[in-house]
């Protein structure tokens, strides 16, 4: 009898995920947008909900949330109802490095937000303004020793890869720049071209544009190895610093706690969208990889990240409050 009540229970629990899935969505979701509009979250997330909107059926709603590094958006994610209908694209900073860099964090990455996917992963560029008297790499590293203190760079936030990747070379080249954050990438690249400051670290998609309008120019990439898009640019570890890296990544997380069957249908749904040709060839245009793969592969790639930047935000005492 008790082992007829328990497979009972059991069946119960399944058909009731299995009606869950199937009913769900039932009405429009919501996806919080953790940079401003034109940034590279931006451009990402609204192309990715218009065809989730195609696949799923409901509209999926861009919210962005930019303020505080993208922290506020992320904190909204971790706060909003569990119920699979909120999920956003957040990155670096609000996902990795934030917990390091304030003294008080309103949500913990680790603990509140359950992950779906890394949706894609780029080089920062170190590019100057077009007037500045530098032609590569190495003049750029003189002309800043020669004038410490006295030249200004712009970010795309406090925490965010751009912010902690010219931190690092600061800490490695012995350069004495200001730093100057925006709110998200599109206005400290317009402050690079207006000569607001004179260089900036930034992802590809904001700069591209006005590298092609030579109103900047590109010096060298935070990657490993050469960057496909710009073969001829050198990475700052094959520039005399050697084993220097630091690359910016984007993902999908929901609040902690959101149904798994949810969770699992929006992993496969957006690395399907992600393989789609015209998806694939939009995003490496704007100057990304597409990634992909599992919720705990997502996790694991987090994990490491925060494992990776702790020790250097330590090193450099580099704090945003």
């Amino acid at each position: 009898m008790k082992r007829r009540t328990a497979l009972s229970a059991i069946a119960l629990a399944g058909a009731s995920a299995l009606a869950r899935a199937q009913a769900w969505p039932a009405r429009a979701l919501r996806m919080i947008l953790t940079a401003p509009p034109g940034s590279s979250i931006d451009v990402l997330g609204r192309l990715i909900a218009e065809k989730l909107r195609e696949r799923l059926g409901p509209p999926v709603i861009a919210d962005n949330r930019p303020q505080a590094g993208g922290t506020v958006g992320t904190d909204a994610i971790a706060k909003a109802e569990r119920d699979g209908y909120t999920l956003g694209l957040s990155f670096t900073g609000p996902l990795a490095t934030a917990p390091f860099l304030y003294s008080k964090l309103a949500y913990d990455p680790a603990r509140d937000l359950a992950p779906i996917v890394l949706v894609g992963t780029a080089p920062n560029l170190l590019a100057v303004n077009g007037a500045l008297p530098v032609a590569n790499f190495a003049e750029f590293v003189q002309y800043v020793r020669a004038r410490p203190g006295q030249l200004n760079y712009a970010s795309i936030g406090n925490g965010s890869s751009s912010h902690l990747a010219m931190e690092l070379l600061k800490a490695q080249a012995n350069l004495h720049l200001v730093h100057i954050p925006y709110n998200g990438a599109p206005p400290a690249a317009q402050a690079a071209a207006a000569g607001d400051v004179q260089a900036i670290m930034s992802n590809p998609t904001s700069l591209l544009p006005l590298i092609d309008a030579k109103k900047i120019r590109p010096l060298a990439v935070t990657s490993a190895t050469r960057w496909a898009p710009m073969k001829e640019l050198p990475t700052i570890a094959e520039s005399g610093f050697p084993g220097f890296e630091a690359i910016a990544w984007n993902g999908f997380v929901a609040p902690a706690g959101t149904p798994r069957d949810v969770i699992e249908r929006l992993n496969r749904e957006i690395n399907a969208i992600l393989q789609a040709n015209d998806v694939k060839t939009r995003i490496e245009a704007a100057g990304w990889d597409v990634a992909g793969g599992g919720p705990a592969q997502f996790a694991a790639f987090m994990r490491a990240e925060r494992e990776r930047w702790a020790p250097v935000i330590a090193r450099s005492g580099t704090r945003v409050d």
